[in-house]
């Protein structure tokens, strides 16, 4: 079994009333990550919370050493967001991110949906795991394609995938080998607004406990204007 460190750290920020950001941070289960309420929909926290229970609860039912089917996990941690929607806020519905990774063995498995994101820490080198699903990056995508496609300015940063949707969504899965050393960072937007990638690295990199990568991360979001909830999970893989 993957012997790992973690830990999880959220504020408020400076700007909301409400924290509407969720963790998973069980080591028993080597389920990490976050999601985060979609802004713009009411029920956000509520959306989150529900997201994070499922996605647990579906983790925790597999056989420890059964491949993790996160595709399944994910589809049905949706169904059961737009079921509490329909109560909610019938007339628009619920919505949260997802971020996640789960242990398996010396692998990871990641599922994302959304716009927060996953970090790797190997041997001084970083890496982003995950794109936004962004309109923006959507249209990048597109035009790579070939198609001619407008959007307004305002808009660029608007989700074109959550947790929440009637239709299912399509999860970004990847599986990622793990070694001695790896570290690991799961953050909400209320973070990565306000970091630049050379941040992250730095933190990441110099930091000799997980809670020193979760804290470090949130508390510079938060001192350089905290316009929105941060929250960071992190974990250390220290043997395989």
């Amino acid at each position: 079994m993957t012997i790992l460190r973690a830990a999880c750290f959220s504020d408020i920020g400076k700007v909301r009333k409400e924290n509407e950001d969720r963790v998973l941070c069980d080591e028993a289960s080597q389920l990490f990550g976050v999601a985060d309420g979609v802004g713009g929909l009411p029920g956000g926290g509520e959306a989150a919370q529900e997201t994070v229970d499922n996605v647990l609860r579906g983790v925790r039912a597999a056989p420890s050493q059964a491949e993790i089917d996160l595709r399944s996990i994910v589809a049905k941690a949706n169904d059961a967001v737009v079921a509490l929607g329909m109560k909610l806020s019938p007339g628009v519905g619920i919505g949260s991110t997802l971020t996640v990774g789960c242990v398996r063995g010396d692998r990871l498995r990641l599922a994302h949906v959304g716009d927060s994101r996953a970090f790797a820490l190997r041997n001084g080198d970083f890496y982003p795991l995950t794109e936004d699903h962004s309109v923006e990056n959507e249209a990048k995508r597109r035009r790579a394609r070939g198609e001619v496609v407008y959007y307004s300015e305002s808009q660029r940063g608007a989700l074109t995938r959550c947790i929440g949707q009637a239709l299912t969504p399509e999860v970004d899965l990847s599986d990622l080998p793990l070694n001695p050393g790896d570290r690991f960072a799961f953050c909400t937007d209320g973070v990565t607004r306000m970091l630049a990638e050379k941040d992250l690295r730095d933190i990441m990199l110099k930091a000799k406990q997980p809670s020193e990568i979760v804290r470090g991360l949130v508390d510079m979001a938060v001192y350089r204007g905290g316009p929105d909830n941060a929250t960071a999970v992190a974990f250390i893989v220290d043997s395989i």
